[in-house]
Parts: structure tokens; C-alpha cells; sequence
């Protein structure tokens, strides 16, 4: 069985690359964990959870993914707007998945800061997909 929180990952994946205001950002460079900062700037698959929701006779699940944009340039804006473009890729998008069913999928939250470097602006997009299991 294909895991739900596997079908989601790839399923934002193809969202991000397939939107033109990410992509004019970071262009290909969508990665599955943190990547070598040699980049200006690029896009990771950060921590993930999930609960269980199930209801009568239907196992159903809450998956929560965290989302990280790069940005090295010294000023948080380039940050926040790399962040702002993954939100609006994201937010109430209507992505299908294999085997599952993906109800909802919500942002929840967005964050920009700098990190301790001092030269890399770090976005936090936080989203939650309401899935059934099937």
C-alpha cells in the first residue's frame, strides 16, 4: 500500500514545480531535505506528522508538512516573497493523489526569519491535507 504521507509529498512537489511564481524564484531546485547552501535560492521538504481522525468505518488522517524557503541575500524580503509564492501554489489547491483521497489541503501558517548566518532569509510554510486512506 502506498503510503498517504509519501502520495502527499509528491503531489505538493508537482504543485510547486508546475507554478510559475515558485519556480521563477528557485526555478528546479525543489528538494526532499536540506541541501548543500550553494544555491541563491531553493525550496525543501522540512519536518512532517500526521493524526488519526478515523470515523466510523473510515480511516482518515490529518497530515501537517513543513515547507522551507531560501533565500541567501542578506534582506528578509526575497524570503517572505518566496514563501508568500509557495503559499499561493498550496493553499485550498485542488491536487489528487494515487490511491488516497486528499479531502482538503490547507496553509496554516507562514513564517519569515533570518537565519543565524545572517545571509540566508528562511520562509516557513506550514500546511495541513485532511486524507482518507484507502
Amino acid at each position: 500500500m502506498a503510503s498517504p504521507s509519501k502520495e502527499l509529498q509528491t503531489a505538493v512537489y508537482n504543485a510547486l514545480v508546475a507554478n510559475a511564481g515558485v519556480t521563477a524564484i528557485v526555478g528546479d531546485r525543489i528538494f526532499d531535505g536540506r541541501q548543500k547552501e550553494e544555491f541563491q535560492s531553493w525550496v525543501t521538504f522540512g519536518p512532517s506528522d500526521y493524526t488519526l481522525q478515523d470515523m466510523d468505518c473510515i480511516a482518515w488522517r490529518i497530515d501537517s508538512l513543513q515547507i522551507d524557503c531560501w533565500v541567501r541575500d542578506a534582506r528578509l524580503s526575497p524570503a517572505r516573497e518566496l514563501a508568500d509564492a509557495v503559499k499561493s501554489a498550496l493553499h485550498l489547491a485542488n491536487l489528487s493523489l494515487d490511491v488516497h483521497a486528499l479531502a482538503v489541503l490547507r496553509v496554516t501558517a507562514v513564517r519569515a526569519f533570518m537565519d543565524a548566518d545572517g545571509i540566508t532569509g528562511h520562509g516557513v510554510v506550514t500546511i495541513e491535507a485532511e486524507i482518507e486512506e484507502r
